[in-house]
């Protein structure tokens, strides 16, 4: 589980509730509670992001990629180098159709599929093309469940005030009862608290992580794409390395550098 994810949500919600009862203690917390006012922020909210879906399951099904954020990415960039180097030697050593062998035993459905092209000995610029497709499909899918997310932080708010421009409404009906105005006009803002709190407490964060985590993978199938076309072609693995360390950053160089030890590459 991705701890970071977890400890920021938990510590973002106990940081706003010791805000609420640090003066009044918890019985401040009964004034933050509203049941309408929750029933038409959120469920305004998630309502209104059904209607853009092609169904309810594909609904569903977007909402629980919230899990996804709590998933800790299997491999990185440096990880995904070292693999394409291990596997340009076995090509080097014993040749292509080792690598069948290998690719078998991967759950790595990317890499495998990129592995049976080339021991079939598929065209390279197919290889390239069947992989580049198969990346942007990810892609787009990805960028669909982002969207979800970044639409929903957008009506979290607009749902709030809605609320709130309702409660103000029905209280300047009935300015009779001054006494009245200031709870009434409290309960009106709690929309616009739970719109807030919904738009950059949960879907903010998770289009934002989720984001980052489709970089990252984009990236380390980007550079899967560049190493299985180069152990195709039958380069070097020390050329190898060097032309997928331009996918790193300065400090993950130095890091793959050191990793290498006295380990023999070429």
């Amino acid at each position: 589980m991705d701890i970071a994810s977890l400890v920021g949500m938990v510590v973002a919600l106990v940081l706003v509730v010791f805000s609420i009862v640090a003066e009044k203690g918890f019985t401040a917390i009964k004034g933050f509670l509203d049941w309408k006012s929750a029933l038409i922020t959120f469920g305004g909210a998630f309502m209104g992001m059904m209607v853009t879906q092609a169904s309810i399951p594909e609904f569903i099904r977007k909402l629980k990629s919230i899990t996804l954020i709590f998933k800790v990415q299997v491999s990185n960039e440096l990880e995904t180098i070292q693999t394409v180097i291990k596997l340009s030697n076995v090509a080097r050593k014993e040749g292509l159709l080792q690598l069948e062998e290998l690719a078998n035993g991967m759950d790595d459905a990317f890499m495998k599929k990129g592995l049976l092209l080339i021991v079939d000995g598929t065209d390279p610029e197919l290889v390239r093309s069947i992989l580049e497709t198969e990346l942007s499909c990810i892609g787009e899918r990805h960028k669909d469940i982002i969207g979800f997310w970044e639409a929903l932080a957008a009506s979290g708010p607009a749902w709030g005030m809605i609320g709130t421009l309702i409660g103000l409404i029905n209280m300047l009906a009935d300015l009779q009862d001054m006494a009245s105005v200031g709870p009434n006009m409290a309960i009106a803002l709690i929309t616009t608290l739970y719109g807030s709190l919904l738009a950059n407490w949960i879907c903010t964060p998770v289009a934002n992580k989720l984001k980052a985590s489709d970089s990252s993978e984009m990236k380390q199938k980007e550079i899967l794409v560049e190493g299985l076309l180069s152990i195709q072609a039958g380069e070097n693995p020390r050329v190898i390395e060097e032309k997928l360390k331009s996918f790193l950053t300065p400090g993950m160089r130095e890091e793959l550098n050191a990793n290498e030890g006295g380990e023999e590459v070429g």
